[in-house]
Formats: C-alpha cells, structure tokens, sequence
C-alpha cells in the first residue's frame, strides 16, 4: 500500500484549519530585513521620550511665517506652508491677534512658571519699609529731644 505525495502532504499538514500551529490559520509576518550600512552597528533607538519637549517659536519666526502667509493668493498655498512648517491653522489666528493689539511681548517667548509680583505690589512694599525706616529715626530723634529737654541744667543753660 503505496501512498502517494499528495495524500502524504495532506497528512502531515496540521488539522483544525491551523498553520504552523496556531488557530484561525493565522501566521506571523515575516521579520523584514534590514540592510546595514557598512560599518554601522548601532541601530536607531525605537523608544519614544516619555515627555516631549515644548515647541518654541521665536518672534523673528512667527513674523517670517506670518509675511509668508499673507503672501499667499493661490487657493492651497497657505496650507501647503503649514504642512512644510508643521503648524496648524490656530497657529495663524493667534498670531495674528497678537500682531493686530500690537503685543510685542506676546511675540517672544513666554517665562514659564509662577508670574512675578505686580509692579505697584512692590512699590507698597518699599514705600512701607521707608516709612518703618522713617519712625524708627523718628523715634530716635524724639528720644534725643527729651533728653535734652531734662538735662538742660545739667548744662548750665536756664
């Protein structure tokens, strides 16, 4: 009882449907491979930060880009530009109102953390330590007066 190849390959097959034993038939892909240059061992980290860094546009930019896009006047052009520089149109709006009000600071960028005290908060607070300096010296001088008032006999003077 001879079998014949195809019978034999059908038999060794794995049943259920599977293929390389897994369910469903489904087999994993191929590992792609990839060319080395010549000298390079070290590949590309695949890892991704865990915080990425915070994008800053420089004033100088943001004008650059803002002339380029009033520039435009074909339909499509504006988009092209911020798909080559990576912006989104909200980008545009805001700094164009901030152009519009003439905000120069608003151009630059922004110091990150807790906002400084306001201008007249400060000056409160000096003018109070002035005034505290002042009563001290005050005081002082009031003391040297009333002693000079009791001892005035001491001196001789009537």
């Amino acid at each position: 009882m001879k079998t014949s190849g195809l019978k034999a390959s059908v038999e060794t097959a794995p049943r259920n449907g599977t293929r390389e034993g897994r369910p469903g038939g489904v087999t994993p892909p191929a590992e792609p491979a990839t060319p080395r240059a010549a000298g390079s061992t070290r590949r590309p980290d695949p890892e991704v930060s865990e915080k990425p860094g915070r994008r800053r546009c420089p004033a100088e930019y943001k004008l650059r880009i803002l002339h380029e896009a009033d520039a435009c006047d074909e339909p499509g052009q504006i988009g092209a530009l911020l798909r080559r520089e990576g912006l989104y149109s909200a980008h545009l709006t805001e700094w164009r109102r901030q152009r519009e009000l003439g905000i120069l600071a608003a151009l630059t960028p922004k110091k990150r953390g807790r906002p400084g005290r306001h201008p007249l908060v400060r000056r409160v607070a000096g003018l109070e330590r002035e005034n505290a300096q002042l009563k001290r010296r005050l005081q002082q001088a009031e003391t040297v007066i009333e002693v000079q008032k009791r001892c005035r006999g001491c001196w001789g003077s009537p």
